[in-house]
């Protein structure tokens, strides 16, 4: 087992073990009561801004919140499927699991810039602070798997240090000593 974890790669996973539980949680309780579960903590700056601004009928309003869950729901199973991948030592070497983490970092620094925005907007400070959170939090992740770099190979490691095999031209020499 590779013990060679990458920076990005852990951070990941810290933040696949707090997104996954709770957006699915919060995703869970819109899909089992909309308006209940819209009007929740998390998603109260989301519900007020659709009622307020945007002005949609009871259906229109159920309907948002599903989208909203359906997000949610895809950014967790987006880290779900990064979990798997990079228990995998030999995908997590080459560095295959960081498209997952990026797509998941993606879709959800957009939803919560767009909660964010909604929440000032509608001046609900407790959900202002939670999604800021969230955007930084992914936000740094994305910095670090950006500053990070593509994975190289190891001949490409040894071939920049100067540790590879020898060119057919240079001497091989001996020591006798």
């Amino acid at each position: 087992m590779s013990t060679k974890w990458r920076i990005s790669s852990f951070s990941g996973v810290l933040l696949a073990a707090y997104f996954i539980p709770t957006w699915v949680l919060i995703a869970f309780r819109i899909m089992v009561s909309p308006v209940q579960g819209f009007f929740e903590r998390p998603n109260v700056s989301a519900a007020f801004f659709v009622g307020d601004y945007l002005q949609l009928a009871s259906t229109g309003t159920v309907r948002a919140a599903w989208l909203l869950a359906l997000g949610r729901l895809t950014v967790a199973g987006f880290f779900a499927v990064f979990l798997v991948l990079v228990s995998l030592p030999r995908v997590r070497k080459a560095g295959g699991c960081n498209e997952a983490l990026a797509i998941a970092l993606a879709i959800g620094s957009v939803i919560s810039f767009a909660l964010m925005l909604m929440a000032s907007h509608v001046g609900e400070v407790q959900a202002l602070r939670l999604h800021a959170t969230e955007l930084l939090m992914m936000l740094g992740t994305a910095i670090i798997l950006t500053l990070e770099g593509p994975v190289q190979s190891q001949a490409k490691l040894d071939a920049n240090v100067g540790v590879g095999p020898l060119a057919p031209e240079q001497p091989q020499l001996l020591n006798n000593s």
